[in-house]
């Protein structure tokens, strides 16, 4: 008996066999697959050609990254190197909403980006009705940048000193001249956004830059990039982050310093649905939340932290979104082609800090464009 059963037990081992061995003969292995050889010459030429005939900019970055291949291009002109760290004023904007809505998706943190502040915010006050998906779709009715002659007390936002916490208290209780009611008007920027950054303190019973490290440095691996105030003091930059200042009051809406390869992992973020590399940051849906226009009833197309680029045919879904600073910096994801890039730009004197963003809204995002698609047209 012992011997029949070791024979029926050998059958279906052989069976097993036979299939496999059938199987390797009968199916093909699958070829190796070829991506595209991206070949950003001409993004390349026109940085150079730009920095040439500029009297204000000395030096430009440039990393452009691939959703399938990640950083596929890196270059730096005149003064820049390929490790130089700049301020990034506005860029900064982007990875702000990154961390509210990385906050957003904690179901510890209890926080919704769609409630009250007063919610979350232990003080009295008169914003306590605005939401912090308005505040950083500039669509809170608290005013922008275009009155910072009447800020005021507001205008802590830009000092170095004091902490994040003591300057939204100030400005949660101060009502500012030009108030309107919560989603009625787009205006960009300003002390609406320092309020959001209090309400993640909150939240994540952390600092600013506590609950920036734990949410997204950290699993995302960055190096350099990390929140500061020079807005008082810009000419105390060295290019150093042992020089950046404010570290206590972070300036939320334009305090960022990056290298290029910090920015380059959160693009990649936003284009791997949320991911760093295996880490989860975001929900897929907290990214396309972001892209999600808020500011286009109002005339201005925007979501939260991008600029949205309207599509040259009616009724077409934007796929091109962006955010640029006041230095010149600007980044940016291509939707459609699932690649973006950001530009880092070092002139802090603001002289001509649209020239390098309109460059590369209207020059750079078409040739690299178009070299992803001729590269992978190539091999299809």
């Amino acid at each position: 008996m012992l011997e029949l059963k070791h024979r029926w037990l050998s059958l279906p081992l052989l069976a097993v066999a036979l299939v496999g061995c059938s199987d390797g003969a009968d199916t093909p292995p699958s070829p190796p697959e070829i991506l595209p050889a991206y070949d950003f010459t001409a993004v390349d030429q026109r940085f150079q050609q730009f920095l040439d005939e500029s009297s204000v900019f000395d030096g430009i970055s440039v990393t452009l990254v691939d959703q399938r291949q990640g950083t596929v291009h890196e270059a730096a002109f005149g003064d820049h190197s390929l490790e130089t760290v700049v301020m990034l004023a506005s860029t900064s904007k982007v990875p702000v909403v990154m961390l509210l809505m990385a906050l957003n998706d904690d179901p510890d943190a209890g926080f919704s980006v769609d409630e009250p502040i007063a919610s979350y915010l232990p003080w009295e006050g008169v914003y306590g009705d605005r939401t912090v998906t308005q505040l950083v779709s500039n669509t809170s009715g608290i005013p922008g940048l275009g009155s910072l002659n009447v800020y005021g007390a507001h205008l802590c936002q830009y000092a170095p000193g004091g902490t994040l916490e003591a300057c939204a208290r100030t400005i949660y209780s101060t009502e500012l001249e030009g108030t309107v009611a919560p989603a009625s008007k787009f205006d960009y920027g300003g002390s609406q956004w320092q309020l959001a950054g209090s309400v993640a303190e909150q939240v994540s019973n952390s600092t600013w830059r506590q609950a920036f490290d734990a949410y997204i440095a950290e699993p995302c691996e960055l190096e350099v990039f990390q929140f500061g105030n020079m807005w008082s003091n810009l000419e105390g930059w060295s290019g150093s982050p042992d020089s950046l200042q404010g570290l206590d009051n972070p300036n939320i809406e334009g305090g960022a310093i990056s290298s290029l390869q910090d920015y380059a992992k959160l693009l990649l973020m936003h284009l791997n649905g949320g991911l760093c590399g295996n880490n989860r940051v975001m929900s897929e849906d907290s990214v396309a939340f972001m892209q999600v226009d808020r500011g286009g009833e109002f005339g201005v197309p925007y979501g939260m932290g991008w600029w949205i680029v309207t599509p040259d045919t009616a009724g077409e879904a934007p796929t091109v979104f962006y955010d640029p600073g006041a230095f010149g910096a600007v980044s940016w994801i291509d939707t459609e082609r699932m690649i973006g890039g950001y530009v880092a730009i070092d002139d802090y004197t603001r002289r001509d800090s649209g020239a390098p963003v309109n460059l590369v809204l209207e020059e750079i995002i078409p040739l690299v464009a178009q070299a992803v698609d001729e590269a992978r047209a190539a091999v299809e």
